[in-house]
């Protein structure tokens, strides 16, 4: 079978991890500040900070960023729930905008009307790198300006891809943090893993209490210092929980994968390149099928290749494609069920109707294999079972 997507380890992966088997820790030892340091210094960040997963990382951003009751969050329907339900986790409300229908990312013109409709509401923006392909983040910094709301840019499928400037995903040069996915069909594996990257201090020292039950932190002052020391010296044992948190912690044993992964990460998104390249050429005139995010092809990092077939004209259901391809050994998806369609979501009153590009997008939608270790062969078999099904 030829999946849509997977990961890849070799027998470098493999040995960081016995390595930290072999150690003395297991977790919160020395392997996950080695990643985090990694990490921020690929991305150009001041601060990372490894969680359990990449919906842990939104969670945690979002109440770092203060969301609570009464507020909004903005972000795109065409993401996994994680990005929207991050709000809700924190009593929070969630607001959706269409997407743009050239870049599949979150529309800067339906931000705009929804600041102004919702003023002094909105505490977060979230928009999504679908696919690994960056929104422009300069110009939404630009339209909040004068507001007082946090950008959190969901990257799960964008690590090492870059803005035109050239800086990397997650430098946060014009957001408030970035979150990261190292789940296995990710740029780099984890098994499961997250991370957020920010500038801010004190938002870095608030993340590292959420992540492990709102216990103090690297220079936090103690509320009861008379109980936490003798003689002015701190007691060994103590510790302070002054916040609610999470058990939000990674391991060292992810860390370890994470971390061999990453030093192999631009050599996955060159190879990735590559594959885009090749469908590029095969797809470009082919009847019923349309490419997706053509703009900006040497910024994405590529975790997803997109196109949109004509269902219709081709007098097929996406079940039936999907079905005819599987029965060639090959594996689809569909990047994503829209949010708002969820019976979750629907119960809140959300309706597809004002979301057309959204729905345009949604309906036409497949997602075919793209991945590191996808061979020329099997891509080449891939285009032409494609060719078949969709002629």
């Amino acid at each position: 079978m030829i999946p849509y997507g997977k990961h890849y380890i070799d027998d470098e992966d493999i040995q960081a991890v016995i390595n930290t088997l072999r150690s003395n820790n297991l977790t919160q030892g020395p392997v996950v500040s080695e990643f985090e340091n990694s990490l921020s210094k690929y991305v150009g960040s001041k601060y990372a900070v490894a969680v359990s997963s990449g919906t842990a990382a939104l969670h945690l951003a979002n109440i770092a960023a203060g969301m609570t009751n009464g507020f909004f969050g903005i972000t795109s329907p065409i993401t996994f729930v994680s990005s929207a339900n991050a709000s809700l986790f924190c009593s929070g409300n969630v607001l959706f905008t269409d997407i743009d229908k050239n870049y599949v990312n979150i529309s800067l013109d339906k931000i705009h009307s929804l600041l102004n409709k919702y003023k002094n509401k909105i505490k977060t923006i979230t928009p999504v790198h679908f696919a690994g392909l960056p929104l422009d983040l300069s110009s939404l910094k630009n339209l909040v300006k004068d507001e007082d709301v946090t950008i959190i840019e969901d990257a799960s499928h964008a690590l090492g891809a870059l803005y035109p400037d050239g800086s990397k995903v997650g430098s946060c040069k014009n957001s408030d943090m970035t979150v990261f996915s190292f789940h296995p069909v990710k740029a780099i594996a984890a098994g499961e893993g997250g991370a957020i990257t920010t500038n801010n201090y004190d938002i870095y020292k608030n993340l590292l209490r959420l992540r492990s039950h709102g216990i103090n932190k690297l220079d936090d002052e103690f509320v009861f210092r008379d109980q936490a020391t003798e003689n002015g010296v701190v007691d060994p044992w103590y510790y302070e929980m002054q916040s609610l948190g999470y058990n939000y912690r990674i391991t060292d044993i992810q860390c370890a994968l994470a971390n061999s992964q990453l030093k192999k990460l631009d050599q996955f998104i060159d190879r990735r390149k590559s594959i885009v390249k090749t469908y590029d050429e095969a797809f470009c005139n082919i009847k019923n099928i349309k490419l997706c995010q053509q703009i900006g092809r040497n910024l994405s990092a590529h975790h997803l290749y997109v196109i949109k077939i004509d269902f219709k004209s081709l007098k097929k259901s996406r079940n039936q494609v999907m079905m005819e391809l599987r029965s060639k050994n090959i594996g689809t998806q569909v990047h994503y069920i829209p949010v708002y369609r969820h019976p979750f979501y629907k119960i809140l009153g959300y309706a597809a109707s004002d979301f057309p590009s959204s729905e345009d997008f949604y309906e036409t939608a497949l997602s075919i294999p793209i991945y590191y270790s996808l061979s020329d062969e099997e891509q080449n078999y891939v285009i032409q079972s494609i060719m078949e099904v969709v002629k």
